[in-house]
């Protein structure tokens, strides 16, 4: 197969090709999170079971992963007792080992999180009056090196699966409490009270904006959101999540017609020179090709605007004739869009600095007076540094023995 990992399994010498989009495991079991029910249909009679037992299997499987949040087969109550000890032999329903978990002061949350293979990434949850955003993360690091972004100072380790992504969705939901009642304990379907919808859950939207391109791991990503967006299971509606870029020019198109999510840019300058010098991609992929592919994305309207994301960085984007250069471009292309103005978050090592309050009050005014929505952004994390821009995983900002101290006292308190 063109598109696998290689994967040791118990007994062999040499590894096995392992499809993309199963996580990998030393123990040769399959995590079944990230997989549609096709698929885990598929993997059921690859196993041993005759086409209809697996399909049905399949079905039921799914809708107690993604509908009820379980871990456990044994939960499975609809499924015979003597069929749960087969799967658990051969299959598990996986989530992310939790390093570290940080409350910050204005109520978001970050967690430092492990695959399987040892590698470390971030993920962050920001609660709002009107709604709860999971900031999700695509890859662990990130290759494109914007230069006033902490996470773009790591190098890029790999992609993250499927499941990997879907299971960021899934902690979010566990550590939140935001199952069906009675899911974590096995009750029948009867049992419940009431349906689960997305609706009146703390999570209500979701943005890949964490760490990594997503166009750069586009069919994971997709597989993924798909999932989230299942009507059987998790039943985010594609309205509630926005996919970021940094400008993937060729991917833009394939992400409206395959995924249909809201499309965020990462676009922080309006001139070749800084842009070339901040966010690097712009050397591949110029502001007026990035912005054509902004006009032609799938399903951009007023009601489905555009968002451009522009951190404010002193005296290098922040001046009015850089506010009147993206009012221009804006309207040149006719676009329907808006842009969100993000105060510099910084981090230890980093060149630049915040504009003012006062100066990017001016360029925010310039932006609204010519009809273009232009809010700023309140910094939200920054004291566990889940802001934007501040995402790295504490691997690499902590030494280990600080981490199993935390990981201690954390152990302390739970008795």
């Amino acid at each position: 197969m063109a598109d696998t990992a290689l994967m040791p399994i118990p007994g062999q010498i040499d590894p096995v090709p392992t499809p993309r989009d199963i996580t990998p495991r030393a123990d040769g079991r399959i995590d079944l999170m990230g997989l549609p029910r096709k698929r885990i249909a598929e993997l059921f009679e690859a196993a041993g079971l005759d086409a209809k037992a697996a399909k049905l299997r399949g079905k039921q499987v799914f809708h107690w992963l993604y509908h009820r949040g379980v871990t456990d087969f044994d939960a499975m109550t609809d499924i015979a007792k003597t069929m749960r000890p087969w799967l658990a032999e051969r299959f598990v329903i996986g989530r992310p080992d939790v390093v570290l978990a940080q409350h910050s002061s204005d109520g978001t949350r970050k967690w430092l999180l492990k695959t399987a293979d040892d590698h470390e990434y971030e993920m962050v949850f920001i609660p709002d009056a009107d709604r709860g955003t999971l900031c999700v993360s695509s890859q662990v690091g990130c290759t494109l090196n914007c230069r006033f972004c902490h996470t773009g100072t790591m190098r890029l380790v790999r992609n993250l699966t499927p499941g990997e992504i879907v299971n960021q969705v899934m902690l979010a939901r566990d550590a939140l409490g935001e199952w069906p009642k009675g899911s974590m304990a096995g009750l029948d379907a009867d049992e419940d009270e009431g349906g689960y919808s997305s609706d009146g859950r703390l999570l209500t939207n979701i943005v890949m904006m964490g760490m990594g391109e997503p166009l750069y791991n586009f069919d994971n990503v997709r597989d993924a959101l798909k999932i989230v967006m299942d009507g059987d299971g998790l039943a985010l509606s594609k309205r509630r999540i926005t996919l970021s870029t940094s400008g993937v020019v060729p991917m833009m198109e394939r992400c409206g017609e395959e995924i249909g999510v809201n499309l965020a840019v990462s676009l922080h300058a309006v001139s070749k020179d800084v842009r070339d010098e901040i966010v690097p991609i712009n050397r591949k992929y110029g502001i007026e090709e990035l912005l054509q592919a902004c006009a032609d994305y799938p399903g951009a309207s007023n009601a489905r605007r555009i968002t451009f994301e522009y951190v404010m960085l002193k005296d290098k984007n922040d001046s009015d004739e850089d506010a009147r250069e993206l009012v221009r471009l804006i309207k040149q292309y006719k676009l329907p869009a808006k842009v969100n103005l993000i105060p510099f978050n910084p981090w230890p090592g980093a060149i630049y600095e915040c504009s003012s309050p006062e100066r990017i009050r001016r360029f925010s005014e310039i932006v609204f007076e010519a009809g273009i929505s232009a809010p700023v952004r309140t910094p939200r994390g920054r004291d566990i540094d889940a802001a934007c821009g501040q995402l790295k995983t504490a691997a690499q900002k902590m030494s280990r023995a600080e981490l199993d101290r935390l990981a201690e006292e954390k152990q302390a308190a739970l008795g």
